[in-house]
């Protein structure tokens, strides 16, 4: 079996957001197409496992729909106590830790689903093997950032990219491991 790899697959602004203020994801309507899911599904029928921050976590729920990893196992990366929740895992191990002992395991892709605060904690230790990134062309001029700042240079190979009729372009990046 290949071995399990970390994937972060989000969609940002053209100038790097992804969120605007006060957590608005209102600026990915721009690009909503029916029918059209961006390649999402193939991808995420190759995990089995998502790992998210707390307030990733708290948006997706305050949307009213039931939890969409439902079926694969989640890791919430929190310091806060949450009620027990069958797939849900609360944690806060640190990120190689947990990262490793996934790695260790059997299993498809390891599923990176926001936020930025996670994202900068794993870019810090070096532990995304790839990143998909889908860019709205949008300029949203704030909000939160994708990549915050002081994080170690990572050197990346273009796996693929592809325009959209929406005007959504995506890129896939491979780390390349020093």
């Amino acid at each position: 079996m290949p071995a399990r790899k970390t994937v972060l697959y989000i969609a940002c602004s053209l100038d790097g957001y992804i969120a605007g203020e006060n957590d608005n994801l209102d600026f990915l309507d721009a690009v909503q197409t029916e029918g059209e899911d961006y390649g999402y599904s193939d991808f995420y029928k190759q995990t089995d496992t998502v790992i998210m921050g707390r307030r990733t976590y708290a948006k997706v729920l305050g949307f009213g729909i039931p939890y969409p990893h439902a079926g694969k196992t989640s890791y919430i990366m929190t310091r806060q106590s949450f009620p027990a929740e069958a797939g849900i895992v609360f944690c806060d191990t640190p990120l190689k830790n947990l990262i490793t002992e996934l790695k260790k395991e059997n299993g498809g892709h390891i599923f990176i689903d926001g936020g930025s605060e996670l994202l900068h904690g794993l870019l810090q230790e070096s532990l995304v093997d790839e990143l998909i990134i889908s860019i709205i062309p949008v300029l949203l001029g704030k909000g939160i950032p994708l990549f915050k700042p002081g994080r170690p240079a990572e050197k990346l190979e273009l796996i693929s990219s592809k325009a959209f009729a929406s005007g959504l372009v995506q890129v896939h990046y491979r780390r390349i491991a020093e």
